[in-house]
């Protein structure tokens, strides 16, 4: 990591530091570190905040980071687009949301995302963007910023997303995996930020997972760890997708919630749930959820089996990965500890004690901002010189 890339990073997560302060947690020699400063003064990165708490003799002075940086955070979503600006500290200053089809094709999607950019930098919320953040809600080719193959992006493969925006904006872009963002957005502000082997799962319209080792995400060879929706659980189940059968995804998530609970409403299984379907003609993960709060046993039920299909899929992994706590995130976490439960029940039962004896299995912390956070968050490494965002570097330093 370089000095500049450390020393941004610590003010970012830290807030204002005095030069001591910095020559102490970067173990650099001070010549050296007030040489980089400088530097960093003079191309508007940081700038002096007035003298620092006493320490015994001359006061040093106070370094914070330039109040004018700021980043864009996109999370893209099967239905959905959410935007914050934020400062260089992560803070958001102004934040935006509306429903979108992922269908509707890069060029639909991508030009409405720039026009609600552009949007909140005409109500002053910037002058210029530093770098721009964004997850894809489907398989991403992390090194060249392009989806590969998405199963639900209709018309994306290959799309240059990091391009296309960056030649919009006039700002360096990085793209990942929705799932991936999340689990960094989690792991910086959320309930996982002291937590080095991390499991985070997105149980939304697909079921993902973003996974951490020592501190650092894992994103594999290709950029497609993790994507656990995809799971075989059954060969002749039913079909999903991403063209095979009895993938996870096919049995559990948004798509396939709607899916079984609208047959159960058909079949009269579910009286609660056809008096729902017969009023709005659909059924949505919000119907079962609120039905299920109302006592609904069917509905229950559906949640339950979801659970329990996710908790195989996850007691697998926690026997080959063992990471220190599971999170559990995405629009599907709203269906509450029924959800939670049936999940730690059988991750619980099918784990060796040794790997779960001491495994907390929780809900997301930034619930669905989890997904800004994160692209934030990138956004900020590349613009702060980090090689993290090819894979190559350390976590930062705290």
């Amino acid at each position: 990591m370089t000095i500049q890339y450390r020393v941004l990073s610590l003010l970012r997560d830290n807030g204002p530091l005095s030069r001591a302060q910095l020559a102490d947690r970067l173990e650099v020699p001070r010549p050296r570190l007030l040489g980089e400063l400088d530097r960093m003064v003079a191309a508007g990165r940081v700038r002096e905040a007035g003298p620092a708490a006493s320490r015994g003799g001359r006061r040093s002075t106070l370094v914070q980071l330039d109040p004018g940086v700021r980043f864009a955070a996109v999370d893209l979503g099967a239905s959905s687009i959410d935007i914050e600006i934020t400062d260089g500290a992560l803070a958001p200053v102004a934040a935006c949301s509306e429903p979108a089809d992922i269908r509707s094709g890069p060029q639909v999607v991508l030009g409405r995302v720039s026009e609600l950019l552009h949007a909140l930098a005409d109500q002053g919320h910037y002058t210029r963007l530093d770098a721009i953040g964004i997850g894809l809600p489907g398989p991403v080719s992390f090194r060249e910023g392009v989806p590969v193959s998405p199963p639900i992006m209709v018309g994306w493969n290959r799309f240059p997303v990091r391009d296309t925006l960056a030649r919009a904006h006039s700002c360096p872009v990085v793209v990942d995996n929705d799932v991936n963002v999340m689990s960094l957005g989690e792991q910086h502000s959320g309930v996982a930020r002291t937590v080095d082997h991390l499991l985070f799962v997105k149980i939304g319209s697909g079921i993902g997972s973003g996974m951490h080792h020592h501190g650092r995400i894992y994103r594999g060879a290709e950029g497609c760890a993790g994507d656990i929706g995809h799971v075989q659980l059954e060969a002749d189940g039913p079909l999903c997708s991403c063209g095979n059968t009895g993938c996870l995804e096919a049995y559990f998530g948004g798509v396939a919630l709607s899916r079984d609970a609208t047959e159960a409403a058909k079949s009269g299984r579910s009286p609660a749930l056809a008096e729902r379907l017969a009023e709005r003609g659909v059924l949505t993960p919000v119907d079962v959820a609120e039905c299920a709060n109302g006592g609904d046993g069917t509905s229950v039920g559906l949640i339950r089996a979801g659970g329990h299909r996710v908790g195989q899929v996850l007691a697998t992994l926690v026997s080959f990965m063992n990471p220190s706590m599971i999170v559990i995130g995405g629009g599907l976490a709203g269906l509450g500890y029924p959800l939670l439960a049936e999940i730690r029940s059988v991750v619980y039962k099918r784990s060796l004690p040794l790997a779960t004896g001491n495994l907390p299995i929780v809900m997301s912390g930034l619930g669905p901002r989890a997904g800004v956070v994160g692209a934030a968050l990138l956004a900020s490494e590349l613009a702060y010189g980090e090689a993290s965002v090819t894979g190559d570097a350390e976590p930062p330093v705290r």
